[in-house]
């Protein structure tokens, strides 16, 4: 999907004032989350206020040190563009439940481990492409829109004591008329404003009508730093640890679940002109993440994810410059030693807040129906999206068995992204068992492996019945694919590349799929689509990228660290 109200790229550079503005916008909801969360945390594990300010504190100041990374690729860290990252609820259960069974000591070895879990399973993504699909990704992106809203409605009411019934609802709607309005009707340069504009005409009216709460930004200290309060890490590996751990290592891969679908949609919206997922910047921002979860646990606060509007963000301000997040993780450092500005912005009415929310959840849901549509829908895929979002907005609202589910498991299926996405990616698993069986060859990436490939298509064409001319494209797809990883190598063909080949028949149609250890050339799902916006004759080097265009029915192109992904598939008829 193109994004044509783009105003700035993720590599383009926005003016100083505009991009802090905008860095600004991109954490403000954030702030209420975070503070939330682990307040949220703290009191349900019992701990002491001593301990409450230590972590909110470390809290924002992990947010923002793992929000400036994102905005870097170095090595497999970071992904590049903006992902404003921020704690989790995924997290809030059993965060709780670790500190009341083994206090705030225990909590940061627990998290320290399911991080190192999460970076070897996102350093092995690829063995998930089959599973962790778009229709999958978009369905996690319904979910979260889904559940979140339940919880913004339930806010739009909030107000201070004594302030007028009527302010809460005056509020919201002006909210959300002049944000409607600027994303309807203004032009894009003003659109980038949408956020900031909405929300500052609704603090003025609330102002106005008595419902912006002045008493926590009066208490609030100036500038400073919180009672040093670190908890330390208990390696004491007792029988609670070990009690905890699986429901940690199930909340981490829900997260990374979450944070997949989240990677994808962003870069699908970041770009003018449509671009293929790059994997490896999913690689890179989950990694990060972790980085920001090991800094962490040795400040002793709560896990981070990947916050789930950036996309969204991206949608309503038309603005994806990675610079933009790098301001807003340098404003959440800020705000962590500034507590009276902090709780300034944390006191902005919750009905203004939840209207804001609205037009991004709104735009979320928008985006994972758009990602499970262009993945191609069909009756099977209809199935597994419908039964996974409805099991698992019946099990977030507690409609499912609720007397059953008691407990702990109880608890942690009653959060409706982690059981939808645990039903979804069931289904696809089990789709993919059902699937006719995949034969395989394995040659070297260089023109010396042709013969053998062709011989393995025919071989396979043979197999199952096509007749000469299907069986000639689907050689001819093979030449094709094997001579434009070629030619997008950027290493020579003694390099000892290797390159798998698996091929099966599904309704008619071949899919091929060319597994090669990665280098860091093009995409090649981008070098044929760029080729349909060329007037001019081509050179010699996109001959075969045009040949495959014609005989391939369909193409992409997954890159990850050490590892290229090409799946094509192949009419034919018998």
């Amino acid at each position: 999907m193109a994004s044509e109200h783009i105003l700035y790229e993720p590599d383009e550079r926005p003016p100083f004032l505009a991009a802090a503005g905008l860095g600004l916008q991109a954490i403000i909801t954030m702030l209420a989350v975070i503070t939330a969360y682990v307040t949220i945390i703290v009191r349900a594990g019992g701990q002491s206020d001593s301990y409450m300010s230590w972590a909110l504190f470390s809290a924002f100041a992990v947010s923002g040190i793992a929000t400036i990374l994102q905005s870097f690729r170095v090595w497999r860290f970071g992904a590049g563009y903006t992902f404003a990252t921020a704690p989790s609820a995924a997290f809030i259960v059993i965060c709780a439940t670790a500190l009341i069974e083994g206090g705030p000591a225990m909590m940061p070895t627990l998290i320290i481990v399911s991080t190192l879990f999460q970076f070897a399973l996102t350093a092995r993504l690829s063995l998930l492409r089959r599973v962790i699909t778009p229709t999958v990704s978009g369905t996690v992106l319904l979910l979260l829109a889904a559940t979140s809203i339940l919880a913004v409605f339930g806010t739009l009411s909030d107000t201070i004591v004594g302030a007028p019934a009527v302010g809460a609802p005056i509020v919201a709607a002006l909210t959300l008329v002049v944000m409607l309005g600027l994303r309807l009707y203004a032009s894009p340069s003003l659109q980038q404003w949408t956020p900031i504009i909405g929300i500052g005409v609704g603090c003025a009216a609330a102002a106005a009508l008595g419902l912006y709460d002045f008493q926590g930004v009066i208490e609030a200290p100036l500038i400073g730093i919180p009672q040093y309060a670190w908890p330390g890490i208990d390696l004491n590996l007792g029988v609670a640890f070990w009690a905890l751990l699986p429901g940690f290592v199930v909340v981490s891969l829900a997260a990374t679940i979450n944070m997949i679908g989240e990677g994808i949609a962003v870069q699908r919206v970041s770009w003018r002109r449509r671009r293929a997922t790059d994997f490896r910047v999913i690689q890179g921002a989950i990694n990060a993440v972790g980085i920001g979860n090991l800094l962490a646990a040795f400040l002793g606060t709560i896990p981070n994810a990947i916050y789930p509007t950036n996309a969204a963000r991206t949608l309503l301000t038309g603005v994806a410059a990675r610079h933009v997040g790098i301001y807003g993780g340098v404003l959440l450092i800020v705000l962590a030693l500034i507590p009276k500005l902090t709780a300034f912005l944390v006191a902005i009415p919750s009905p203004i807040i939840a209207a804001f929310v609205i037009v991004v959840l709104g735009l979320m849901f928008v985006e994972g129906m758009r990602m499970i549509v262009q993945d191609g829908i069909d009756a099977r895929k209809a199935a597994v999206v419908g039964v996974s979002f409805w099991l698992g907005m019946g099990f977030h609202l507690k409609m499912i068995f609720p007397e059953l589910l008691t407990g702990f498991w109880g608890t942690l299926l009653g959060n409706g992204v982690t059981t939808g996405s645990v039903v979804a990616i069931l289904l696809t698993f089990l789709l993919e068992l059902s699937a006719p069986r995949r034969r395989r060859l394995e040659v070297p990436l260089d023109y010396s492996a042709l013969p053998s490939i062709d011989e393995f298509l025919r071989s396979f064409a043979s197999g199952i019945g096509w007749n000469e001319s299907s069986t000639e494209r689907l050689r001819s797809v093979g030449e094709e694919t094997l001579s434009s990883l070629i030619q997008g190598d950027s290493v020579s063909e003694s390099d000892g590349r290797r390159l798998a080949i698996t091929a099966r028949l599904s309704e008619e149609t071949a899919e091929l799929e060319f597994l090669a250890t990665s280098d860091e050339g093009d995409n090649l799902e981008d070098r044929i689509a760029y080729l349909s916006e060329l007037t001019e004759a081509p050179d010699e080097r996109e001959i075969s990228f045009r040949l495959l265009r014609h005989y391939a029915s369909s193409i992409q192109h997954r890159k990850y660290h050490n590892i290229d992904i090409v799946t094509v598939h192949v009419e034919g008829t018998r």
